[in-house]
């Protein structure tokens, strides 16, 4: 890489190697760009490193005619075009295969464009007419060292999600910080407070979502850039998310089936149901079980002060409900196993079985839900032996066990029509004892349902 000097010809590299860089991969003809316009950004960054995506990301800057430019190539191609920022002169056409931006180059060069971003390896620019790379700070050179340069502190200052943002492209990229950079990010941390709680969200559910997020997330914690946003977060708390991937990782080992499942994808409802197989991995934007583990390792105890700054960080009703979950029955499995006071370390046995009846196993799955994934993960990481949570694993994972999955024997209707008795508050309470006596193994069948309801409507009379 070191051979690619300011200007030079990277032909024979682009029709290799470098997809992004390599007009052919385009979803339009590069003959409808402006000889002016230039590929800047992440995707000029990943073409160089190698790093390939099936759906395109392009950012492109021109000096002038940008709305036309974009406008023009989306009606020939058929293609969707926002116009994200009439005053900046910012628009997107969007293919089935990628997404195009199109921005009004700032400043009067655009070597002054590329003056006012974050970091140098972000600062190279690519023109698809000469074919010829532009790279004015030498961000090629940080590439090869694997590193993350500021372009200037005024760029981190201007923006302070920068600062957060260097940690998430360090994990993302594999990269280490360039010590001014990260001394610079220091002195500006208490900056990030001012950041619209979405913005900042969005970088922190990156370094939540995946294994290489974690030194990452920690590092920043240390740095000050989280005590705003995550107030209740300390190094023991960091440690556990850490032992949280371990936990991960133990458990798609040993359950590789229930270990997909902490990558299923959040949804409205939190009613108990069986884990899919997850297709997708973790990403910044999926919000799975395993985000809302480690997320739950971040917050007090109480689930009431982990809704309040949750909701500070504009999570979602359904993910502060899912945090709030772990949070709420946690305990249960770390009294069940007979922890108290410090956790033991992972695995260390306190008990070989968990001291929760059937009763109790029935009643903690009717709260837990589709949480689940999460606070057994949580659980195993604060301590509570895998062989201890296996069975409720094992129960998770059987549709029909009637304690996990209770399915009803009979209906309401049935209830009034067999024991001759009106809708009303008891009917209820009738297929809730159904529920739970089936489950603790004293009912089978319809029979064995109507005899038990019959009782219960005896004893109230």
């Amino acid at each position: 890489m070191t051979h690619l000097d300011q200007g030079l010809d990277v032909q024979t590299i682009t029709r290799t190697r470098l997809s992004a860089l390599s007009p052919q991969t385009w979803p339009f003809s590069v003959e409808w760009l402006p000889e002016s316009a230039y590929l800047v950004g992440g995707s000029v960054r990943d073409a160089l490193l190698g790093r390939h995506s099936e759906y395109l990301d392009l950012d492109f800057v021109l000096p002038e005619k940008v709305v036309e430019t974009a406008r023009t190539i989306a009606r020939h191609y058929k293609a969707g075009f926002v116009l994200l920022d009439e005053e900046r002169q910012i628009a997107r056409v969007v293919f089935p295969q990628g997404t195009v931006d199109f921005a009004q180059q700032v400043g009067p060069t655009l070597e002054a464009d590329l003056l006012r971003r974050d970091f140098t390896v972000n600062a190279i620019a690519y023109n698809p007419q000469s074919d010829r790379l532009f790279d004015p700070l030498q961000g090629r050179l940080d590439l090869q060292q694997q590193q993350l340069r500021m372009v200037s502190i005024e760029n981190l200052e201007e923006d302070p999600l920068r600062l957060l943002r260097a940690y998430r492209q360090a994990a993302q990229l594999g990269f280490s910080l360039e010590p001014e950079t990260q001394a610079a990010i220091r002195q500006l941390a208490p900056l990030l407070r001012r950041i619209a709680a979405e913005r900042v969200q969005s970088e922190l559910n990156y370094l939540l979502s995946t294994e290489a997020g974690t030194p990452w997330l920690t590092q920043a914690w240390q740095d000050g850039l989280l005590q705003s946003w995550l107030p209740d977060a300390t190094a023991r708390s960091l440690e556990l998310v850490e032992k949280v991937d371990w936990a991960a990782l133990l458990l798609n080992e040993t359950s590789p089936t229930f270990a997909q499942g902490l990558f299923q994808h959040l949804r409205p409802g939190l009613g108990t149901t069986l884990p899919a197989a997850a297709e997708q991995k973790a990403s910044g934007s999926a919000r799975n079980w395993l985000m809302t583990a480690k997320l739950a390792c971040l917050q007090a105890a109480d689930p009431d002060v982990a809704e309040m700054r949750l909701r500070k960080l504009k999570y979602s009703r359904v993910e502060i409900q899912a945090v709030c979950t772990v949070l709420k029955f946690l305990p249960v499995l770390e009294t069940a196993a007979g922890l108290s006071g410090e956790h033991p370390p992972l695995l260390q046995p306190a008990h070989p079985q968990l001291a929760l009846s059937l009763r109790e196993q029935y009643f903690f799955f009717q709260g837990v839900g589709a949480v689940f994934p999460a606070v057994a993960v949580v659980a195993i990481a604060h301590g509570v032996p895998l062989d201890a949570i296996a069975p409720l694993i094992k129960r998770f994972l059987t549709p029909e066990d009637p304690v996990a999955h209770p399915i009803p024997l009979l209906t309401g209707q049935d209830l009034m029509k067999n024991l001759h008795i009106p809708a009303g508050p008891v009917i209820g309470k009738l297929l809730a004892a159904i529920q739970l006596a089936r489950a603790e193994g004293k009912i089978r069948t319809i029979e064995d349902a109507l005899q038990l309801a019959k009782e219960i409507i005896s004893g109230m009379c």
